[in-house]
């Protein structure tokens, strides 16, 4: 039997009626919303890692993507985190780079908040921190997938762990007056994690910004932001 065939029976033997119905609400799978459609198993994320762990050195490109394009949002999670496993346990460019293009031909399965945010920094984040072409990441945040905006945005959590903000300052203007919630979020949270490592740099970007970005960017960019200076920036005299 295939490996990702192994784990899809790995994985099914966890099936949790009761809980999935509570996940199909949590992750929005109703008509109109925005993961209209999406099967769950109801299987929490820490018994998907213990599956990962048990059988991501068997799994090949053939398999991730397999897992990638299943139905179950849960196999898809488990495809993105054995996906994550490769890349950091990746010893060459070659590695880390074949790992990323896996990941881009099956992005379409990366098509949820968690899916993206569990994967996107780990694996094309690392691939691509040290190229000098991360034109990917404005391809990605030009498509009309909110999905493909959110990788993108998410991939610079890699960079400016290592200091570099050049990114994430970019695609955050860019993509400032996005029209969904999910991206004021995690642009707010990625101007956040800036000022955790450079409060200097997220002040600077936000004076310039904070008066037109969405109210949602706003409240996530200045949460850790000494109170007298969040309500500077809520009341708008920065």
């Amino acid at each position: 039997m295939k490996p990702s065939q192994t784990i899809i029976q790995a994985l099914a033997a966890l099936r949790d009626e009761e809980k999935a119905i509570f996940l199909q609400r949590f992750f929005k799978t109703g008509p109109g919303q925005y993961a209209e459609g999406d099967v769950f198993w109801g299987i929490v994320l820490p018994e998907q890692r213990k599956v990962v762990k048990q059988f991501w050195k068997a799994c090949g490109a053939e398999d991730i993507a397999e897992l990638l394009n299943h139905p179950a949002h849960e196999v898809r999670m488990t495809g993105a985190l054995i996906l994550v496993q490769k890349t950091q346990k990746s010893s060459s460019e070659d590695e880390i780079e074949q790992w990323a293009q896996v990941y881009l031909d099956n992005k379409a399965g990366i098509n949820n908040w968690d899916l993206v945010d569990n994967s996107a920094h780990h694996v094309l984040g690392r691939w691509l921190y040290k190229k000098s072409d991360r034109s990917i990441l404005q391809t990605l945040s030009e498509s009309l997938s909110l999905w493909d905006n959110r990788i993108s945005i998410l991939t610079t959590f890699y960079f400016l762990k290592k200091g570099d903000f050049e990114d994430t300052f970019y695609l955050s203007k860019k993509m400032l007056h996005h029209p969904h919630d999910l991206m004021h979020k995690a642009i707010g949270w990625m101007i956040r994690e800036v000022g955790k490592r450079d409060c200097e740099a997220a002040y600077s970007f936000l004076a310039k910004h904070y008066s037109t970005m969405p109210r949602t960017m706003l409240r996530y960019a200045i949460e850790r932001f000494d109170e007298p200076l969040r309500k500077d920036f809520l009341e708008g005299r920065v």
